[in-house]
């Protein structure tokens, strides 16, 4: 399948007039925890050609959608747009720049832009999208107790997220693996957790199974004191020049390409 999403990559661009500079797995499957018939949603960052950075044109299109066949989701933004998003901390992006799973990526544009996540980085925000996310995911509990396997996934990854966040006050990695680590949970959570990894991994994307209430217990408590840690943070705007530079040397340096 990987070289099956390369070559649509390589098409996309002759299709749609740019050239990707960064493309990658996102969701389930970037974060290891994918059902068997789960799709491929891959995320990619584009540069167009120069003249189209000098147009009047305010309503140019800046993203591109669209599914391709074999559950092939793919989703992108144009350079100028994505680093704006970089600059107020857009947990997903970062997500997209740590995932595992690397279709392409320009290496001076991604080590550069990696680089600089710190600086852009906004704690506050980052722990709110995770919980938001976590919470959003919650909502599929039903009267009957049960929540499907894959939303609880999403619940819990959104939570562990947020909890990475509020205590190293840095953007948390992409693969769930590493966000559950022995020690960083209890070991009863620890063990229930794994225990449900192996049912996610042999069920579709429609099972569902009895919410276990130690892990209810557990997300609410720490919600709660996510909360309560990140009342005092803050976060400071840093300048636009390292973007702006970003921006510049990236348009300029493909300009030269042939389109």
């Amino acid at each position: 399948m990987y070289d099956k999403i390369v070559g649509v990559l390589h098409e996309l661009e002759r299709q749609q007039d740019f050239k990707v500079l960064f493309a990658a797995e996102s969701g389930s499957r970037a974060w290891g925890f994918a059902s068997p018939d789960s799709d491929y949603d891959v995320r990619m960052i584009y540069v167009k050609p120069e003249a189209w950075y000098w147009s009047l044109d305010a309503k140019q299109p800046d993203t591109f959608n669209a599914m391709q066949p074999g559950e092939l989701d793919v989703s992108a933004w144009e350079l100028r747009k994505t680093l704006r998003l970089f600059a107020g901390c857009n947990p997903s992006l970062n997500e997209w720049l740590g995932s595992p799973i690397i279709y392409y990526a320009d290496p001076k544009f991604a080590d550069e832009t990696r680089s600089l996540i710190p600086v852009y980085f906004n704690p506050v925000r980052t722990v709110h999208h995770y919980l938001a996310l976590s919470a959003k995911a919650l909502e599929d509990r039903q009267q009957d107790g049960t929540i499907a396997v894959k939303k609880l996934f999403y619940a819990l990854r959104g939570l562990l997220a947020a909890m990475w966040t509020a205590e190293t006050k840095a953007m948390p990695p992409t693969p769930f693996v590493e966000l559950l680590k022995p020690g960083y949970v209890s070991a009863e959570i620890f063990d229930e957790i794994s225990r449900l990894q192996g049912t996610k991994a042999r069920s579709d994307e429609k099972c569902r199974i009895p919410f276990p209430e130690i892990l209810s217990d557990f997300i609410a408590r720490e919600k709660a004191k996510i909360l309560h840690d990140i009342s005092g943070l803050s976060a400071g705007q840093a300048s636009w020049e390292p973007l702006n530079s970003l921006f510049y040397e990236t348009a300029k340096r493909f300009s030269t390409l042939q389109w």
